[in-house]
């Protein structure tokens, strides 16, 4: 058996292609409280069914910053698996609402790549979506991820 191979060095990235992550992630309501309790983030939007119900979706909003986190895990296999260090997120946009009994999917795209000074490892920026089981867009970041070149 071959061990798996968690992420990829700089020169597996290409500038332009975009990877379709294979994890995906159906987001329970014990995910959304159990996430809610250990960040004290405690809106009643995230938690209360009577608070939503006259709400303009009407029902109970998974925490964003868990959508967040859960994307980022998603990526790891592919993108920053063999990651000196995560070295910038930017522009996180929160693009739609996501629901108890979401699936979230994700892909990324390679925006940019070049070697730093000391020549053993390079920055990729990239751009990460998600969507959930509409094919609708709920997130979009980008980042910087620092990988050595093997």
């Amino acid at each position: 058996m071959e061990p798996s191979n968690l992420g990829n060095f700089y020169d597996a990235f290409v500038v332009g292609e975009t990877i379709k992550h294979s994890l995906t992630k159906t987001i329970f309501e014990s995910d959304n409280n159990l996430f809610s309790l250990l960040t004290m983030n405690h809106h009643p939007v995230h938690l209360s069914l009577e608070h939503v119900k006259d709400h303009q979706h009407g029902k109970i909003l998974v925490v964003g910053t868990l959508v967040f986190s859960l994307v980022v895990g998603m990526t790891v296999p592919d993108i920053s698996g063999k990651a000196v260090a995560n070295l910038e997120y930017e522009s996180v946009n929160h693009t739609g609402p996501v629901f108890i009994g979401d699936t979230i999917r994700a892909e990324t795209e390679i925006l940019e790549k070049r070697k730093t000074s000391k020549g053993n490892r390079g920055v990729v920026y990239v751009e990460t979506r998600a969507f959930n089981q509409e094919n609708l867009e709920v997130l979009r970041f980008r980042r910087r991820v620092l990988i050595p070149i093997q």
